[in-house]
């Protein structure tokens, strides 16, 4: 997984969704409305948020638990966290909650965060993201193509095709 900064100006306490997407002449019903029904489309749950949270230190919560047995768990926990609860995943002790809800150590988690531990890690994948040219999440990459936001599996399928991959 290669990490992104959506928005890294937002704030440790987050910020309000409805005058950000206001601001940008986007009506935040018509877009939750929108996501919802993809979402539910595809089976996924998706909650009613209200706020947009910093994802950075997630992210580097998120290098860290790939180090850990059973860290993979984390990434779904934080998606539920964030897209699911509203929950503020750019707090500390938020990012150590989740992280032991899934099993993974939460003195560590906590040293994790506080040392900045993957801080160079999420730098690296911040750099990458850059180069290749990502605007928005998620991106699939395959070779030298890619397409950004949710996908529907054909789109996926002609994406992996166009970069040289048969058909089983």
């Amino acid at each position: 997984m290669v990490h992104f900064p959506l928005h890294p100006e937002t704030p440790p306490e987050g910020r309000e969704m409805a005058p950000f997407y206001r601001q940008r002449g986007i009506d935040p019903e018509a877009a939750w409305a929108r996501m919802k029904k993809l979402m539910d489309a595809e089976g996924l749950p998706y909650g009613r948020r209200t706020h947009s949270y910093n994802s950075r230190l997630a992210q580097e919560l998120g290098k860290w638990a790939e180090t850990q047995p059973g860290g993979d768990k984390l990434h779904d926990a934080l998606y539920r966290a964030y897209f699911v609860d509203g929950r503020n995943i750019g707090d500390p002790e938020v990012l150590v909650d989740i992280a032991a809800s899934v099993g993974l150590p939460a003195d560590e988690a906590r040293a994790a965060i506080a040392d900045r531990r993957y801080s160079d890690a999420v730098d690296a994948d911040w750099q990458k993201s850059h180069q290749y040219g990502v605007t928005g999440v998620p991106t699939f990459v395959a070779d030298k193509y890619g397409v950004v936001g949710a996908q529907p599996y054909e789109v996926l399928e002609q994406l992996v095709q166009k970069a040289g991959a048969r058909r089983r």
